[in-house]
């Protein structure tokens, strides 16, 4: 039987929870090291100012923040303006990491940080009429057979409202707690669990409709 992700509760190879664990699984602590190191002499020539260093990292990061963007967002011309204000507030930050921990995981906060402010700025998060919104579903669906691609995942997550999707992406996908969402969200512990349970019943739902065409 595939494994169940406990965090996100979808079955299969492509959750995206469990596809990251098992990728970091995979990679070679040797190989790493030499990509830290790397990491390390390259930011510390982009804080230094060299531009072909800036558009290096830049080239690098902007394929990997961008799904990262839009996750939170759900619109790909809004998502494209977050990633560059995502790139600007990285380059200002760059002397903040001092190489403790994954530079990508570092980075990644960041680019959330500027999707929730831009959220934030649109008045996108709100939770409480969007609970309104989805609750005659029930809470009681099956979670067997539950195997979908990863984009065709993606794709449902981006359907989510707002509310949900910034509360199961945060927990479901970067791993912050309840208490760390509700800190960074301005919502009690109660709100952002109630907002994952019932952003995991509206993916369930989606993915039962996918399952039965």
């Amino acid at each position: 039987m595939e494994k169940m992700c406990l965090r996100c509760n979808i079955q299969g190879p492509f959750c995206i929870f469990i596809a990251h664990e098992q990728y970091d699984n995979l990679r070679d602590p040797k190989e790493r090291t030499v990509a830290e190191t790397l990491d390390l002499q390259l930011i510390d020539l982009c804080i230094k100012g060299d531009r072909a260093s800036q558009k290096v990292l830049y080239d690098r990061l902007a394929s990997r923040m961008f799904p990262v963007c839009i996750r939170y967002i759900g619109d790909r011309e809004m998502a494209e303006d977050v990633l560059q204000d995502g790139f600007i507030t990285l380059f200002a930050k760059l002397q903040d990491y001092k190489g403790e921990g994954s530079f990508e995981g570092w980075a990644i906060k960041i680019f959330v940080n500027t999707a929730l402010m831009s959220l934030r700025k649109k008045d996108a998060l709100k939770m409480s009429e969007e609970l309104e919104a989805v609750r005659g579903m029930k809470d009681d669906l099956p979670t067997q057979n539950q195997n979908i691609g990863y984009k065709e995942l993606m794709k449902l997550v981006m359907t989510l409202p707002p509310g949900f999707r910034t509360v199961f992406n945060m927990y479901a996908i970067e791993g912050y707690s309840h208490k760390e969402i509700s800190d960074m969200l301005g919502i009690s512990e109660t709100t952002s669990r109630t907002q994952l349970s019932r952003a995991r019943i509206w993916l369930q739902n989606k993915i039962k409709e996918i399952e039965n065409v």
